[in-house]
């Protein structure tokens, strides 16, 4: 089962996105915060990881950097509810697939998800 990490430090954005992913036949993993986010990385190798910019404590850029230190290839979709341009460029050159400003369109952000972490014919069957 394809693993999508949610990292966010609203409760409501993590449940939402937690229950449309698990919906849909992936198994969603919750951090509330870029600490608890590293440590599961380090478990559970997701697929994927949804990474708020502006959290409490280490900012989504030290989380990136940190992920990326410790595994290269990890695919990571970055979220922000802030049009801070600079930062979004940032984050694009160290290798962010794509980013969401909050409020975002969920079916975007499902449609985007499936794209780049497809799930095989027995993950979709799981899921009805």
């Amino acid at each position: 089962m394809k693993k999508i990490l949610i990292v966010d430090d609203q409760y409501g954005i993590r449940v939402l996105l937690s229950e449309l992913f698990k919906k849909e036949g992936y198994q969603a993993l919750q951090a509330a915060n870029g600490m608890t986010a590293i440590e599961i990385v380090r478990k559970e190798s997701p697929d994927l990881v949804l990474l708020d910019l502006k959290m409490p404590g280490m900012d989504g850029i030290e989380v990136f950097k940190s992920l990326k230190e410790f595994d290269e290839k990890v695919q990571v979709i970055f979220m922000t509810a802030y049009g801070e341009l600079q930062l979004v460029k940032e984050f694009m050159r160290l290798g962010a697939i794509t980013h969401f400003a909050k409020p975002f369109d969920i079916e975007e952000v499902s449609r985007t998800v499936k794209r780049i972490i497809p799930l095989d014919a027995k993950e979709m069957a799981r899921s009805k």
